[in-house]
């Protein structure tokens, strides 16, 4: 069954962890890789990345990614998007925040943050415009 806009938007806002594709090489499939990322039902998709990852040189590259997220209770379900990179900004100690927010425990997130500003370096965000949707429930199978 096809999710109707409100229900695929409000979907993609859960935090669930995305797997992140683009074309990295034209002679090769996506890169595909496990990524946290935020949406906000109407607005544009973000992700936060080293700016000289693999990722990140593929999507400037490219132009453009996509994002699948699922879930299989308690109805597999899932929703793509795919669209175009609308900006690249340095990051902040703000955009890290709520990133970490997202995915973990309240009481881990000053530490997460403390490390992640540390120890992993230089952070990147990546905007996109949704721009092409896939998106199903199965039902309870």
């Amino acid at each position: 069954m096809t999710l109707s806009r409100r229900e695929r938007e409000q979907f993609l806002a859960e935090p669930h962890i995305g797997a992140l594709s683009v074309v990295e090489q034209p002679d090769r499939a996506p890169l595909t890789v496990p990524i946290w990322y935020q949406y906000t039902p109407g607005g544009e998709l973000w992700v936060r990345t080293g700016p000289d990852s693999r990722k990140a040189r593929a999507i400037r590259s490219a132009g453009r990614f996509s994002l699948m997220v699922q879930r299989t209770a308690p109805t597999v379900r899932y929703v793509c998007v795919e669209g175009p990179v609308t900006g690249t900004a340095p990051d902040s100690r703000e955009l890290s925040w709520e990133m970490a927010a997202r995915y973990l425990p309240e009481d881990k997130v000053a530490a997460f943050v403390e490390y992640d500003r540390a120890r992993l370096g230089e952070h990147v965000v990546i905007r996109m415009r949704p721009e092409h949707w896939v998106c199903t429930d199965l039902g309870a199978f």
